[in-house]
């Protein structure tokens, strides 16, 4: 089937629309979805910039959301009409898919990254196979192949286009609190860099009840958002001896919890220094590779801290995005407050204004 999709050819050149093949087959286990709109995630742009070494050309995208089409052999479950959400893939018979961890799947790279998928893309450009099945989706597109593991069933009533970031950014902050670091009411937290993942983590530390949400960037109007989101104060990320300014929040002895989204090495210091006896830090940003974060001994063995890193929020897909569907519905996920819509021809105007902080969080809809 032809369908319309937004190829990332090289590093320097924009996103461009081309029109393509999408086959017809589904493999036991998939859907075809009718995409109706995708979030634009730094993951992205990472891959695109090559940060991420995947071979390009490449269709992108893995925050889609959409309508199915068709059910492929053996899928329970999932209909014709349904709208679903669509989030992370993982092969379901791997050692940590089994233990419910499927963000830590053995084949998390290989489906995700490299888009590994029986039989190919599924993607023809001018006679030629075309670098897909991104996430197990590549939802830069009209229409995408998902998987019944990686497709999350929502009422038909709902927004699709305001939840499509569900699937990867909202869930990755909302899960590292809601999932690993479990605040207790009342505690403290700061969350490093406030785009669309920290604003994710402080919604979810207000949902928790926590008193004390600092959030931390260099940009004063993301901050001035964060409050509006849930943080009850606010750092500019350039302060000289960043963690000795947070910690002064936490009642003098530091915060009892940290996240950081921004993995720039002294920052990622300041998010662990920052925490008071046996606090807990988790660390969801995915930075170059090679990266080094300088971690004092004297402060991670002294205090007693954990350090967590924290793929996808630990979240089970099918488990965790309904609960946010939920909060959603019951006006305690402002996501409105977020994100931005863009025509899906506006692709690289919509990338443009996410990397100068025009905005926060870029949907793009396809129709």
């Amino acid at each position: 089937m032809k369908i319309t999709a937004a190829v990332a050819v090289a590093p320097d050149r924009p996103f461009e629309l081309i029109s393509c093949d999408l086959s017809d087959d589904l493999a036991p286990g998939e859907v075809l979805v009718r995409v109706e709109a995708c979030g634009i995630c730094h993951t992205d742009l990472a891959v695109k910039l090559q940060h991420i070494p995947v071979p390009l050309p490449k269709i992108l995208g893995h925050e889609g959301a959409g309508v199915i089409e068709r059910v492929g052999p053996g899928v329970v479950g999932l209909s014709e009409g349904d709208s679903v959400l669509m989030s992370f893939g993982s092969c379901g018979a791997c050692g940590q898919c089994q233990l419910g961890a499927p963000g830590y799947c053995d084949e998390f790279g290989m489906i995700n990254l490299f888009g590994q998928r029986r039989g190919g893309s599924g993607l023809r450009y001018r006679g030629a196979e075309l670098g897909g099945y991104f996430f197990a989706q590549s939802a830069f597109a009209t229409h995408a192949i998902a998987t019944a593991r990686n497709v999350v069933k929502i009422g038909k009533d709902l927004p699709l286009a305001l939840l499509a970031p569900l699937g990867c950014g909202i869930q990755t902050g909302a899960g590292a609190v809601l999932n690993v670091l479990s605040p207790r009411p009342g505690a403290s937290i700061a969350v490093f860099g406030v785009g669309a993942v920290g604003m994710a983590a402080i919604m979810a530390a207000k949902l928790t009840g926590c008193s004390t949400i600092v959030a931390v960037d260099i940009r004063d109007e993301r901050l001035v958002r964060a409050r509006d989101v849930g943080a009850t104060h606010t750092v500019d990320g350039r302060t000289s001896d960043l963690a000795k300014a947070v910690a002064a929040l936490g009642s003098g002895r530091g915060v009892d919890h940290s996240i950081d989204t921004t993995g720039v090495p002294e920052v990622v210091a300041a998010s662990i220094a920052c925490l008071r006896q046996r606090g807990s830090s988790a660390q969801v940003a995915a930075p170059p590779r090679g990266t080094r974060f300088p971690v004092e001994a004297s402060v991670l063995v002294g205090g007693g801290l954990t350090v967590r890193g924290v793929v996808e929020g630990d979240a089970v897909p099918t488990i965790f995005l309904p609960r946010l569907v939920d909060f959603f519905r019951q006006g305690r996920l402002p996501l409105d407050k977020i994100v931005s819509f863009y025509p899906f021809d506006k692709i690289n105007q919509a990338v443009e204004d996410m990397e100068t902080g025009a905005i926060v969080k870029p949907v793009l809809r396809m129709n």
